[in-house]
């Protein structure tokens, strides 16, 4: 939202506390993602040579499989591409492979368009996805303000990427990704967001910058009536000329505001959920770093799928399960 409610004493309220209930399984978690054992499998070295192609042109000589492999090492340990090639090079000396291994100025430039696998993962069970969308800004590699502050200069207006994440609340798992310019839009970038999901969404949760009726009727061309939307309306949003005797969702979401507060409508809805996407942006930031490494936008794109990737691969690993403490 724009505002925040009781924004002129929010530091008075307290904070919620909770207590996780999972400790042992949870800490063995991040022990896992800080293992540095790295195993290359019999299946992958097979299929670590490209296969030879029948047209016309140069052969490639490593596959997608060998390329993704590598640039997902570099998202892991945060390395650039030369780190990378001596990384993986001492990964195969180390492993007795007798394999070459792709150098850095092979990594980028086959990492534009790389084919990956689906943003979806296995451990999501099957069923209708309780959707929460969001986005983030992420810093192009440059000199940015150190080259205003160093030379007192100004310097060209800064260049961001736009990260729009969809989360799924059951799994936890991002079902959704999707890197495009400072420029684009949420509602904008929300239809390549939901061809990414083949199954039903029961419910959609987003912040008031996809407020609007093109976001509600791509919702409801998409995956029917059925869906639940939850979008909270601004604060200076009326009631359609219709709502007296045909209201439509946005219009109960007004009168509800209005008559019970909204605080009482966030929890009554379930809107306070978005803030676990929330989260996932911070950790993102955290875990793999809030600069994109990579110089093209067509491999920024690569760089921001593998990073799905790695995040969906540590939620498997596990998380805790908490219950709130009064």
């Amino acid at each position: 939202m724009s505002h925040k409610f009781n924004a002129d004493r929010r530091d008075k309220i307290a904070k919620q506390k909770f207590k996780v209930t999972n400790w042992a399984a949870y800490n063995e978690s991040p022990r896992q993602r800080g293992d540095l054992t790295i195993w290359v499998s019999d299946e992958a070295l097979s299929l670590w040579t490209a296969r030879r192609r029948t047209s016309r042109g140069g052969q490639p000589k490593y596959s997608d499989l060998a390329i993704t492999l590598c640039l997902t090492l570099r998202v892991v340990y945060g390395l650039a591409l030369r780190q990378t090639q001596g990384l993986m090079r001492s990964v195969a000396a180390l492993m007795g492979f007798d394999i070459a291994v792709p150098d850095f100025s092979t990594l980028s430039r086959r990492s534009k368009g790389l084919a990956l696998p689906s943003t979806k993962s296995g451990a999501r069970a099957s069923g209708p996805v309780y959707l929460v969308v969001d986005s983030t800004g992420l810093k192009v590699f440059g000199e940015g303000e150190w080259l205003e502050n160093k030379h007192t200069i100004k310097v060209k207006r800064k260049r961001w990427r736009k990260l729009h994440i969809g989360l799924d609340l059951a799994s936890g798992e991002i079902v959704c990704a999707d890197l495009t310019t400072d420029d684009v839009g949420d509602p904008t970038a929300l239809p390549g967001l939901l061809d990414q999901i083949d199954g039903p969404v029961a419910k959609f949760i987003a912040d008031g910058a996809y407020d609007g009726a093109p976001t509600r009727d791509l919702l409801e061309t998409r995956f029917g009536e059925i869906v639940e939307i939850i979008i909270p309306p601004p604060k200076t949003a009326v009631e359609s000329p219709q709502s007296a005797f045909n209201p439509t969702v946005r219009d109960r979401h007004i009168a509800e505001i209005e008559n019970k507060g909204r605080m009482a409508w966030q929890k009554s809805t379930g809107y306070n959920q978005r803030s676990r996407v929330e989260t996932q942006m911070g950790r993102w930031k955290t875990v793999i770093g809030p600069k994109l490494k990579a110089r093209n936008f067509d491999n920024q794109k690569t760089e921001a799928k593998i990073g799905v990737h790695v995040l969906n691969r540590m939620t498997e690993l596990g998380r805790p399960e908490f219950r709130r403490v009064v």
